[in-house]
């Protein structure tokens, strides 16, 4: 695994850990051991986990969802914290990095930003650049639901369009901050945005971002 998204995946499954199977997280429905079973589902039945993107598959992935979550906790986060095994596509490192560093960030704030006592944490210059170059690849498709146009602006003022549209909304904050916001966190991410009054209310609340 490479660096960054070893990192993310340790820190997760310390933090699903100490939070416990009960834990509330920002994704809609789900608790600790629900996020859990996502992740390890993700990366030990591709077969299963195809169902969150083909609705024929759907039933499958939900089978698979529940028999991993029956399974005692701390085997379930001994499953995210050692990886995929020989046979998914993850234990490749490229693959690794290229499709964990996000999902494994993401949902690391998922759970921490749902604890009342949260606080915001550090990320160095590298690992905020890493986010934005994947910000970048993915911004036009993660964003092509938005109800604005939606425009994507770093403090150095690098921007990147995630949705074409009329009125625009502006969204300024750290590559960190605004990968959740345009995953859906809108509630929890540290961000700034600017443009029509109705148009970032209708931005804010709106259920359409992200993959």
């Amino acid at each position: 695994m490479s660096t960054h998204a070893k990192r993310e995946r340790l820190l997760l499954a310390d933090l699903l850990e100490a939070v416990g199977p009960d834990a509330p997280t920002l994704c809609d429905g789900w608790h600790a051991r629900d996020l859990a079973a996502h992740l390890v589902v993700r990366e030990h039945r591709p077969d299963a986990a195809a169902g969150l993107l083909l609705k024929p598959l759907a039933s499958r992935l939900d089978k698979a969802m529940t028999e991993f979550a029956a399974k005692p906790y701390e085997e379930l986060v001994q499953l995210v914290r050692t990886g995929p095994p020989r046979f998914s596509p993850f234990s490749l490192k490229q693959i690794d990095e290229a499709a964990n560093v996000v999902e494994f960030y993401v949902h690391t704030e998922d759970v921490r930003r749902a604890q009342p006592d949260w606080t915001r944490r550090e990320l160095d210059a590298v690992f905020q650049n890493t986010l934005w170059s994947r910000l970048e690849r993915t911004a036009r498709l993660s964003g092509r639901k938005a109800p604005t146009g939606l425009v994507l602006r770093r403090p150095d003022g690098q921007t990147v369009v995630a949705h074409k549209g009329a009125p625009v909304v502006t969204v300024t904050g750290e590559p960190s901050e605004l990968l959740l916001f345009l995953y859906g966190r809108q509630q929890a991410a540290d961000v700034e945005l600017d443009g029509d009054k109705d148009a970032i209310a209708t931005l804010h609340e709106s259920k359409q971002l992200g993959l």
